[in-house]
């Protein structure tokens, strides 16, 4: 066995590119013997760090922690750093469990929501909804973007960017009664029971009917929905408004939107003034 390897030798045996083998020596990690000719000739010793610094990289170790490590090599020193690495990757490892669950939610949700049949006018007995608003008047598709985008920014750490939240908006009903369709008062998400929230969705009895496509059609939905209620002499305890079973963060087809309107029957406690 040869006591000195070249750096292509050296790149070819362990399959690292001879730019990061220039970098670990910038950084002081290797340092190899230089010939009269320049050329880089790697010993015993550095090919022993090269195992170490492979290793650690394969368990998210910086270079800056190997360098350390490295330079202070002793076996309580090496207790302690596993010691934090094993902490990390248990970390990551309950990370991982709860996006597993999250996605598990959003697949059975989405799922749940294609196989749906629309048009369908039901009563649902539903628990109330912590929930975080964000008050603004909406007019235009582009402008529902910006002011979701608004509502998440503003309560990042509650809603998550891939998860089961629900998502929804309060029609602007005297517009859209006087017969302008897709106008709203403000966005709002649905968050887990018992998290910190701007207003709830009152428990109760709501009336509830799926449309699919443009949401253009809403003002129509909205009044055969109202329409169902008078002709059953209901009371409505609320203003319809919408949650988005399907839309632009699942597909980009608009005609494969769902949409749910819901509508509080009496009695039931007052929704927030927007």
């Amino acid at each position: 066995m040869k006591d000195y390897y070249k750096i292509s030798e050296i790149a070819r045996l362990y399959g690292i590119g001879v730019d990061s083998l220039r970098y670990y020596e910038r950084l002081g990690i290797l340092q190899p013997r230089r010939e009269e000719n320049g050329y880089r000739l790697y010993s015993l010793k550095e090919m022993y760090k090269l195992n170490l610094i492979r290793d650690l990289r394969r368990l998210d170790f910086s270079m800056a922690q190997i360098r350390a490590y490295l330079d202070g090599q002793t076996v309580d020193n090496t207790l302690r750093l596993l010691g934090q690495e094993a902490e990390l990757v248990d970390q990551q490892i309950r990370e991982l469990q709860t996006k597993a669950v999250q996605l598990a939610k959003r697949l059975a949700s989405l799922e749940t929501a294609w196989a749906t049949v629309p048009g369908v006018i039901r009563r649902k007995i539903l628990p109330p909804r912590p929930c975080v608003l964000y008050t603004q008047h909406i007019t235009q598709d582009e402008e529902m973007d910006f002011v979701m985008k608004k509502l998440h920014r503003q309560h990042k750490d509650q809603i998550r960017d891939f998860g089961n939240q629900v998502f929804g908006a309060f029609l602007a009903m005297e517009e859209l009664l006087a017969g302008t369709p897709n106008v709203y008062d403000g966005v709002f998400s649905v968050l887990e029971d018992g998290a910190a929230c701007d207003f709830t969705l009152p428990g109760g009895t709501y009336l509830s009917c799926f449309y699919q496509g443009p949401y253009e059609q809403n003002r129509a939905k909205v009044q055969e929905l109202l329409a169902w209620a008078a002709a059953r002499g209901l009371t409505l305890a609320a203003a319809p408004f919408e949650l988005y079973a399907i839309d632009n963060r699942d597909t980009v087809r608009p005609e494969e939107f769902l949409t749910e309107i819901q509508v509080l029957l009496a009695p039931a406690e007052d929704l927030p003034t927007l």
